[in-house]
């Protein structure tokens, strides 16, 4: 091939390249007028665009004010977007550059987000739920007096529920097929782990009825007396009333076990 046909081909792959890949030719307009643009594009509903742009501020111009602002605004529009890997990227990149930045906290809480929004039912794998209540407990730690940390706080709870959930559910699943002891450390997940939630009633209800089964009788009444206790007029309690009674027992204190120690504690007030 000549000389010749090699320039004429090189010109016709370059020129291929510009038209159907733009990012590979750089923006040469001022950091401020391609920010200008972002903004426009994420207000259109350009959400994918206006990241792309936001991140060319940011590689165009490292050391720019705009800079700055331009790796948050990526974060969000990439949330926008719905791709809340490239959105939390983003927003862990802002928080290691500038931990101190006065919006680190929308930083955090969309990162939060990014995993709340990917919690799925409470019948598969919750890896995400578990990722979101780091994040959200991370969120109200660090910013306590935010806005921020308030809504974190109710999605905390949210999703320590979906969390209880998930347990309960595996628990009920052991305890019909007769694994009472892979029971009962689902139950007690629920308990220790998730105080706050709407589950811990059903979930000191089905204790009396492992531990009933198992001959487990301190623990079975235990389990009634702190029920009984923090839930009196519950379903969950009547029910666990009438099972200990139709084994003549009563919910009491019987017992050094885990409960007992919770009965203690909860009932008399014994913490040491």
């Amino acid at each position: 091939m000549t000389r010749f046909a090699w320039v004429v081909l090189a010109a016709a792959l370059l020129g291929a390249c510009a038209s159907t890949d733009d990012s590979l030719v750089d923006d040469a307009r001022p950091a401020e007028v391609i920010f200008a643009d972002a903004e426009a594009r994420l207000a259109a509903g350009d959400a994918e665009g206006a990241a792309a742009l936001f991140d060319d501020v940011e590689r165009l111009y490292p050391y720019s004010e705009l800079a700055r602002d331009a790796m948050l605004r990526a974060a969000v529009a990439y949330y926008e977007a719905g791709s809340p890997t490239q959105a939390r990227l983003a927003a862990e990149r802002f928080l290691s550059f500038y931990p101190n930045d006065p919006r680190a906290a929308q930083a955090q809480f969309l990162i939060a987000q990014t995993w709340y929004e990917e919690i799925v039912d409470v019948g598969r794998d919750q890896a995400a739920t578990r990722q979101a209540l780091d994040a959200l407990r991370e969120t109200v730690r660090r910013y306590p007096t935010s806005d921020y940390a308030r809504r974190a706080q109710l999605q905390y709870d949210l999703a320590s529920d979906h969390l209880a959930g998930k347990e309960m559910e595996i628990g009920r699943f052991y305890l019909r097929r007769g694994h009472l002891t892979a029971a009962i450390n689902r139950f007690r997940t629920v308990v220790e782990q998730y105080q706050t939630t709407s589950h811990v009633p059903e979930a000191l209800h089905r204790l009396v009825e492992a531990y009933l089964a198992l001959g487990v009788e301190s623990e079975a009444r235990s389990a009634g007396a702190v029920l009984g206790y923090n839930f009196p007029g519950s379903d969950w309690y009547a029910e666990s009333f009438a099972l200990l009674t139709d084994a003549d027992l009563a919910p009491g204190d019987s017992g050094r076990g885990w409960l007992s120690g919770i009965y203690r504690q909860v009932v008399r007030g014994e913490w040491l």
